[in-house]
């Protein structure tokens, strides 16, 4: 798999170790990077997988609440090669589907390098190689995947007086349960599917949520009359235009949620599934925080604009006394921190390219799971890279036996 080869540079022969890999180096383990190695495997490359932290996917294992469950059918969240178990619920809890993980890694025989963080990685011109620096070793290989996904930094928003209030603080990749909040005022930053369920969570374990929207959100039932809402859509965008889809969507939600505008919940102006598609934003897919909201146990509020020692300002200017903050804020890619590329990938750590053509740059560099749209599309990247670097790899496999043979015959000859 690897042997020792030259360092360009004449600090880094001394600093760290430098290994050939003879096939692509996979950055992150995430379900991208495993399912990547996974096609890979298939098709018979050679991989080295590096990972920053100590196990696979660890925003699932160490960066997730309790409650929290895949919000899709799981048929829609497996990874290639290998579905889910028939035993497991139709939506996985996170236990399952970390189990799940673990199992697909053994299965595949996927042994990440831990605690290995990409420094930096660059292709160098001179050699036609990549160059993927860690804190142990630098990397030399053909083909580079960046598989660290869309969540891998929290996104922490800076607001006035924050540093001033003296209640808790903390991102939604820090909570774990509402337990701990029992009769504590909490104020929920974010209104997503995490914001959500945070705030159903804490009311659950007698706490007192104020969710805050600072703009507009879409909120859709999870299931419509048993059906899978995502499923639905699925199949409508199958044969339908997705503006008629999305009229459809709001007409059933409309019919099984009633008006949610008065409940301080604003819809955009733009639909669902257009919005998912254009911008990347995911609907809420309700679970029952939306019936916590019309009883009053989850309170909406208006944008945050600045905190006290322990009070909240609103953009409306009303004041609310709070114990807690937690901020389901979100995620973001960490690309640009360590990728010394510009031509791919753009400032905010995306493919400048929209999906489908996203996953494929120059030079033997590739992208998985930054379609913005969850772990199906993570497999489809994963799938046609893998096809793509099996391709050129069969290729120069044939090659380097045809000139071997050659080579053979030559010297018997002789």
């Amino acid at each position: 798999m690897e042997n020792f080869f030259g360092c360009a540079d004449h600090e880094d022969f001394f600093s760290r170790r430098c290994i050939w890999v003879n096939g692509p180096v996979i950055v992150g383990a995430g379900p991208s990077g495993l399912a990547t190695a996974a096609c890979l495997r298939e098709q018979g490359v050679p991989y080295v997988v590096l990972e920053k932290a100590d196990c696979i996917a660890s925003l699932w294992q160490k960066r997730t609440y309790d409650r929290l469950k895949l919000h899709l059918p799981k048929q829609f969240c497996q990874l290639p090669k290998l579905p889910f178990p028939q035993k497991f619920p139709e939506y996985p809890t996170r236990i399952q589907f970390i189990e799940y993980l673990e199992d697909y890694a053994k299965h595949f025989e996927i042994n990440p390098r831990f605690n290995e963080c990409v420094q930096s990685a660059r292709y160098d011109e001179t050699s036609e190689l990549w160059r993927v620096k860690t804190s142990e070793a630098e990397y030399i290989c053909h083909w580079l995947v960046v598989a660290t996904g869309e969540n891998a930094e929290v996104v922490r928003p800076d607001i006035e007086g924050l540093t001033e209030f003296k209640g808790d603080v903390m991102h939604v990749s820090e909570y774990k349960s509402g337990k701990k909040y029992e009769g504590k005022k909490v104020l929920v930053v974010g209104c997503g599917n995490s914001g959500m369920e945070v705030s159903l969570d804490l009311c659950n374990h007698n706490a007192s949520p104020s969710l805050v929207l600072r703009n507009s959100v879409h909120v859709l039932p999870r299931e419509i009359f048993g059906k899978s809402t995502f499923e639905l859509a699925v199949l409508m965008m199958k044969w339908l235009p997705l503006w008629l889809v999305d009229k459809i969507l709001l007409f059933l939600t409309w019919l099984m949620l009633g008006s949610i505008e008065k409940y301080g919940l604003k819809r955009p102006a733009v639909g669902p599934m257009q919005l998912k598609s254009t911008m990347g934003k995911t609907p809420v897919l309700d679970i029952g925080a939306l019936d916590k909201i019309k009883s009053g146990g989850i309170k909406v509020v208006p944008g945050v604009k600045r905190f006290l020692h322990n009070q909240v300002e609103l953009v409306n200017g009303e004041m609310l006394d709070i114990d807690s903050v937690v901020f389901a804020t979100g995620y973001r890619s960490n690309v640009p921190s360590w990728l010394q590329e510009s031509e791919f990938f753009s400032k905010n750590g995306f493919p400048k390219a929209a999906f489908p053509h996203g996953w494929k740059g120059n030079s033997g560099l590739y992208a998985v799971g930054f379609t913005r749209r969850g772990l199906s599309g993570a497999s489809l990247d994963a799938m046609r890279i893998a096809q793509d670097i099996g391709q050129v790899w069969r290729e120069e496999t044939k090659q380097k036996k045809r000139t071997t043979a050659c080579h053979r015959r030559c010297i018997s000859q002789f």
